[in-house]
């Protein structure tokens, strides 16, 4: 029985699915050449710089301080439980075996998790009078940092490209 595919369009019976074949040792070398990783450290990086940056911002629009300790506070929220998982999940034990690579990620991302809503539910106690607006705008823009990761890696031409 041939194997049928969903497409935009519907179902396509007719068409033939391509033979999928195991790359090897050269080719995936070259595949990792050509679309090399993005470290997790780069991204925590550019979440503590683009906090900071937030928080300067703050304070030089508003002049408040408490304005600048809230949005720093936004951006350790997320760069601090991004920086617990980055390390958990690039541990020795987490390389050991692919099982034991998923179940580090897992955990780690349960541990970030946790760590972030301690961290917000903290918030008021910790900075006072706290800017619920800083600590969320930073937040927000600390996040979209990962986006960006993706663009980090670029696109590079093909040899057969222009």
């Amino acid at each position: 029985m041939a194997e049928t595919r969903i497409r935009p369009g519907g179902w396509d019976d007719d068409e033939v699915p391509a033979e999928i074949h195991p790359l090897s040792r050269a080719e995936a070398e070259a595949f990792r050449r050509r679309h090399p990783p993005v470290s997790v450290w780069r991204v925590v990086a550019a979440q503590v710089a683009v906090g900071a940056g937030v928080a300067a911002v703050a304070w030089l629009v508003t002049g408040e301080r408490m304005v600048f300790v809230s949005a720093l506070y936004g951006a350790a929220v997320v760069a601090v439980p991004g920086a617990l998982m980055a390390r958990g999940a690039t541990s020795a034990n987490s390389r050991a075996s692919p099982m034991a690579g998923a179940v580090s990620f897992m955990s780690w991302a349960v541990v970030k998790i946790g760590v972030s809503l301690l961290m917000l539910a903290l918030a008021p106690r910790v900075v006072q009078p706290l800017s619920w607006p800083a600590l969320l705008v930073a937040m927000v823009l600390c996040m979209k940092v990962y986006w960006f990761a993706l663009l980090w890696r670029g696109r590079r031409p093909q040899k057969n490209e222009p």
